[in-house]
């Protein structure tokens, strides 16, 4: 079936969405993506469940390819949608809601390709920093992140926009100790690096040739003292003096590209 007759046959059986307002917020146990980017990702990746799919006409169309005979689609119109996500947020005419992606442990990550590296984030919270950190991960091939479970953001649809599909191809490891996991990842091999203004070294001088884990802090209060401690070296970026610091997304992507380009 050519791709316009699978489309119109998907709209002749998908429904109108029925009233109600929403808060932004899926179901128990579940999580709402939205945007092209997010949504297509979650579309196309296996591991993934989904649950029903909520869409404009021209949001199906902008998808590449083509949804499941069987997939559950009920057409609305943008200002419906808009009750399905956060306040103002650009769902692009697609809001997908999904089971949440099952946890991924540590040892599976540090079983993987060692010459990855992995993006360790101690107390970053906000939402978009993740999401554009977890984008710059997929970018420059890092293996993973890795958070605090009780101090980083939930999987949700603003990660999922800001990640720009990121959240499907990169995996997101979440540990109960941050300094414990640390530990495991130098018994790996890993060279853990923090990033810290206050370091004297550079990032590319404190590089090595093997393995290496980047460490980055929440904006402000940068590094706990104890995830210091648990790092192998301190580095900084060679900013100017024209800024204090960088966003911590910016950083990340930085450290990355500084990885990606290291002379071995």
């Amino acid at each position: 079936m050519a791709k316009s007759e699978r489309k119109r046959a998907l709209r002749g059986r998908a429904g109108r969405m029925k009233g109600g307002r929403g808060s932004g917020r899926a179901s128990a146990g579940h999580v709402r993506l939205w945007g092209r980017h997010a949504v297509e990702a979650a579309l196309k990746n296996p591991v993934r469940q989904h649950r029903k799919l909520w869409a404009t006409r021209e949001g199906i169309d902008s998808l590449d390819g083509e949804l499941p005979p069987d997939f559950p689609v009920e057409y609305a119109e943008v200002q419906d949608l808009a009750r399905l996500v956060a306040k103002d947020a650009p769902h692009q005419g697609l809001v997908l809601e999904c089971e949440a992606l099952e946890d991924i442990y540590l040892d599976d990550v540090l079983d993987g390709e060692a010459d990855r590296p992995l993006i360790i984030l101690d107390q970053v919270t906000d939402p978009h920093n993740v999401g554009a950190i977890l984008r710059s991960a997929a970018a420059f091939g890092a293996a993973a992140i890795i958070t605090q479970d009780r101090h980083a953001p939930p999987e949700s649809g603003v990660v999922a926009k800001s990640a720009s599909g990121a959240l499907e191809v990169v995996p997101w490891v979440r540990v109960v100790n941050l300094a414990r996991a640390l530990d495991e990842m130098a018994e790996a091999g890993y060279w853990r690096i923090g990033l810290t203004g206050a370091a004297e070294s550079t990032l590319a001088d404190a590089l090595p040739s093997g393995p290496v884990a980047l460490v980055l802090g929440a904006e402000g209060e940068g590094m706990r003292h104890n995830i210091e401690a648990h790092c192998d070296a301190l580095a900084k970026l060679p900013i100017t003096r024209a800024i204090e610091s960088l966003n911590v997304s910016n950083a990340a992507a930085i450290a990355l590209y500084a990885v990606a380009t290291r002379e071995t």
